[in-house]
């Protein structure tokens, strides 16, 4: 179905993984385009609780692919907005997924490869990784992505390597925010991901679902009385729900609740 990516869903896992490894997993519009349609299939999976991006080959993501760029050379403004436009798009879907999303990092992630880390809730790499917002270098900036990495690294370490563009260490990463953890390998790194996914699939899907909401909604506003009752309101949603009576039930019980498996 895909030529640039490969897709497999494992036990309430939805896994994404870009397989353009002689390209350096570097986007292009195919690539995109591909990446835009898996996400949305695993969202609206009921089957898929969790949905990694991991990649093939030496590189997690080189951002944009050379033959692109050059192709892009020539286009119209017309045309180069449709490209941004799509990956914006396809950014945001990513960002917006109701189901938790984790970065699986085992190389370089440069440009748009570090806006694909910071789009995911949770992101992991190995220790020997790179990363870089190399646009400036290009004369060009990193438009679509700093929603994303801003809301990763924040304003002040923006200003550094969006305006510098230098290559930063994995443990830079962890530093300012764009990382929650590096592992020394490949197999450590599988290890760290497993912990995740099943540390994810004891809890809620709605609940998840809701607190990605709740975090989109509630970052970086005042503390206004319209907040505070939104917070509440939600809450009272949640604990009304199905989901939310199983869930308390199980915990005065002392049982799973329905949505762990049984065994």
């Amino acid at each position: 179905m895909y030529t640039n990516i490969v897709t497999e869903i494992d036990l309430g896992v939805g896994i994404i993984t870009l397989n353009r490894p002689e390209r350096h997993n570097a986007f292009d519009d195919s690539l995109i385009a591909e990446l835009s349609d898996a996400i949305d299939r695993m969202a609206a999976d009921p089957v898929v609780r969790v949905l990694v991006i991991s990649s093939t080959g030496k590189s997690f993501c080189a951002g944009a692919d050379l033959n692109w760029m050059r192709r892009a050379a020539g286009y119209s403004s017309e045309e180069n907005l449709r490209d941004s436009r799509a990956l914006a798009d396809m950014l945001r879907r990513l960002a917006q997924c109701p189901k938790p999303t984790i970065a699986r990092i085992q190389g370089p992630a440069y440009g748009g490869g570090v806006g694909l880390v910071a789009c995911c809730d949770i992101a992991i790499a190995t220790f020997d990784v790179q990363f870089s917002l190399t646009e400036v270098k290009l004369g060009i900036i990193p438009a679509v992505i700093s929603p994303h990495v801003i809301a990763a690294i924040g304003e002040r370490y923006a200003r550094r390597y969006m305006l510098t563009a230098e290559r930063f260490s994995a443990a830079e990463a962890y530093r300012i925010g764009l990382l929650h953890e590096m592992v020394a390998d490949e197999e450590s790194l599988d290890e760290a991901l497993g912990e995740i996914i099943d540390a994810l699939l004891k809890n809620g899907p709605r609940a998840i679902a809701e607190c990605k909401q709740l975090i989109a909604a509630v970052a970086w506003k005042p503390l206004s009385d319209e907040v505070v009752e939104d917070t509440a309101q939600r809450i009272t949603r949640l604990r009304a729900s199905e989901e939310g009576r199983e869930g308390m039930s199980a915990f005065l019980e002392k049982r799973k609740p329905n949505w762990i498996a049984q065994g």
